[in-house]
């Protein structure tokens, strides 16, 4: 029998990725702060993070943001009688805070895993999310059922902590650029009297296919669902990172401020809207120059 998996975090992601490590036989303790309604059927739900310390060797976390994953790593290493070994931590959180709490960890003998995610809520739902992970290959080899659980292509990118983040930031600013790209390239044509679906034909055979164009128009803004499954929010956020953390490398930095500010200014325009909703934002020039 598969040893007890503590899971903090059971927002829109983590809730599916949780429900598909249940029904690959890992029992689950659950932690979350704000509230656990959407823990797997037959979860244990933990009271708190230290009591969840108390209960499980491997801790798996969906957190919003850097400063969660220090404050949670804090609450372990402070708890008496933490039997923890092995944190696993799916959330975006960027390079810097990564490494922080992996030397964090270490210094108390618990080793942390870098394993963002990518695939949106449709990928957690499916278990079909791509798991970037950063660690040593042996503990890659070790943790890879468990990720199997919630992704189809659980790939080790590099040995160290932060090259997980690494590939989730540059992946999502690709997709964020092709989105703002289409989304202009889309009311250029449509201007010229084109319809959306003709251009897509096109495009898809030709040279300027992207995931945009064969996926979020064709089945989220054509028929204006407008569902891609990925908060503006959230995706503001991942480009802001990118932008930081390429500062951070010296490395080429032209269209990331530009692609992360089309989409702060989209989050301002239209809050808790679906990522999706660049296309009418660009189109109809609600931006600001």
């Amino acid at each position: 029998m598969n040893k007890v998996i503590g899971w903090i975090g059971v927002g829109s992601m983590g809730s599916r990725m949780a429900a598909n490590l249940s029904k690959g036989g890992y029992p689950l303790i659950i932690a979350d702060k704000i509230n656990t309604e959407l823990a797997p059927e037959g979860a244990e739900i933990a009271q708190n993070n230290q009591e969840l310390a108390k209960k499980a060797e491997t801790v798996i976390f969906s957190v919003p943001a850097g400063p969660d994953t220090l404050t949670i790593a804090k609450e372990f290493i402070n708890t008496p009688d933490s039997i923890i070994k092995t944190v696993i931590d799916t959330s975006t959180i960027g390079i810097p805070h990564a490494k922080e709490a992996f030397e964090l960890f270490k210094t108390h003998g618990i080793e942390y895993i870098d394993a963002p995610v990518s695939g949106g809520i449709a990928g957690a739902e499916a278990g079909t999310l791509a798991v970037m992970v950063g660690c040593k290959l042996d503990s890659f080899n070790t943790v890879k059922p468990i990720l199997d659980c919630i992704g189809q292509n659980v790939i080790h990118v590099g040995q160290s902590a932060g090259q997980g983040q690494t590939v989730k930031l540059l992946n999502n600013f690709l997709s964020a650029t092709a989105m703002a790209a289409t989304s202009e390239a889309m009311a250029f044509g449509t201007a010229n009297g084109l319809e959306m679906q003709a251009i897509l034909d096109v495009v898809n055979v030709s040279s300027g296919r992207n995931t945009a164009t064969m996926d979020k128009f064709p089945n989220r803004i054509v028929n204006e669902a407008y569902n891609g499954g990925f908060a503006t929010k959230m995706m503001a956020k991942d480009v802001r990172l990118y932008v930081e953390n390429v500062l951070t490398t010296d490395s080429a930095n032209r269209l990331g401020p530009l692609v992360a500010d089309t989409f702060a200014q989209l989050e301002e325009f239209e809050s808790n809207s679906d990522f999706t909703r660049v296309y009418p934002f660009i189109r109809d020039k609600c931006f600001n120059d």
